[in-house]
């Protein structure tokens, strides 16, 4: 069908001139159906000095990740950090990105495999794509897939268990800058969090018990999350919070003791404060305190990525053993693990009401016949 763009003047926008995307005739024969998008926060295309800037300059371009006024670190990041860190940034990645290409795209495009598989096995055949907040496949070529097939409802469920503006809410401006740019608007369902989903706890739990059956179980647990910058919280971002509440239902569903476990947050950049305690000086505190051996799980990220396997695998690791540790072990993100899979397909089919359903073909051929009546050519 061809694809038509129609040029208009906004009402209230002056002489701003917006297209808006489309069918050359609205299809009368097509099933209203549903689809799913997966989302998560996005990788350079190639380990590379030059490839990880472009991604660089897209990610903290954004005024979701960097609440500084763009006067001001505009200037200091393409004067100073994109001239230092990409290199930098580089290397770490080179450590971690195997044949496969890319550690987070690699998982994520098993992630939504495995879920249209599951929900086609429920009876459910629903396209799911998969859409990165930065870099390639971008949300806007996740969206365009589903152009010209009838779409009249869109899951969105990004990948960030805990809600954060910085993820979670920069996810839904680049998804509404590119829906204001539809003609035909989908009914829309967007998912915030699942930090406390039962199913997500579950499989988390499942994936920690599996490790320990193989080997003894560490003298303590940490779970470590990405941080943010502490005025974030204080402006009221639920983040924190939520990764404590995630902390003390797994901890619950392991039966872990108060002393058993802790609660860190890792990736700091820059100066100002970013919420506490640190993972690196937890790991150093505890080596220092006499304890041998630790797991690790990193249970805000829903995919293995540099932060996963380069900082925690590599970096921490070598922290923790320097510092008199013995044993540290990592346990890998939940990926494409079939529990994991059961527990995003249980949170996309409840956002769709239960039913992924398209209207009846038999209502749909009939009034396709009565729009034709009325003039409509499709």
């Amino acid at each position: 069908m061809a694809r038509a763009v129609e040029r208009r003047m906004l009402p209230g926008f002056g002489e701003n001139m917006s297209d808006f995307v489309g069918d050359a005739d609205f299809s009368h024969s097509l099933p209203e159906g549903s689809a799913v998008l997966l989302t998560n926060l996005g990788t350079p295309d190639a380990p590379t000095t030059l490839a990880v800037r472009r991604y660089l300059a897209e990610f903290l371009s954004d005024p979701r990740v960097v609440e500084v006024p763009r006067w001001l670190w505009l200037p200091l990041l393409h004067g100073v950090i994109l001239r230092t860190r990409p290199r930098r940034s580089a290397k770490a990645y080179q450590r971690v990105w195997p044949q496969t290409g890319s550690p987070l795209l690699h998982h994520s495009k098993r992630q939504a495999g495995a879920l249209e598989a599951r929900l086609r096995a429920a009876g459910h055949g629903v396209p799911v794509r998969l859409g990165m907040r930065y870099g390639n496949p971008s949300i806007a070529d996740a969206l365009a897939e589903f152009r010209g097939q009838g779409l009249a409802r869109l899951i969105v469920l990004p990948l960030y268990p805990q809600y954060s503006a910085t993820t979670t809410g920069s996810t839904f401006d680049a998804l509404s800058r590119e829906l204001r740019r539809w003609r035909r608007v989908p009914q829309l369902a967007f998912s915030d969090s699942y930090h406390d989903h039962p199913g997500y706890i579950a499989a988390l739990a499942k994936s920690v018990r599996e490790r320990w059956t193989r080997t003894p179980r560490a003298e303590r647990i940490l779970f470590s999350f990405h941080g943010v910058p502490q005025r974030y919280l204080h402006a009221g971002d639920p983040y924190f919070c939520h990764c404590h509440v995630t902390a003390r239902l797994l901890a619950e569903a392991l039966d872990l003791a108060p002393g058993r476990y802790g609660v860190a947050f890792q990736s700091r950049v820059g100066r100002e404060p970013w919420v506490k305690p640190y993972t690196d000086e937890v790991l150093v505190e505890w080596a220092r305190a006499g304890v041998r051996s630790v797991d690790v799980l990193c249970p805000g990220f829903s995919a293995d990525c540099l932060e996963t396997l380069e900082e925690i695998d590599i970096g921490e690791r070598a922290r923790f053993l320097a510092t008199g540790g013995e044993r540290f072990r990592y346990i890998p993100a939940l990926n494409d693990d079939a529990a994991h899979i059961e527990a995003l397909s249980t949170i996309v089919t409840a956002m769709a009401g239960g039913s992924f359903a398209d209207g009846a073909s038999s209502a749909r051929d009939a009034a396709a016949v009565r729009a034709r009546a009325l003039g409509a050519r499709a």
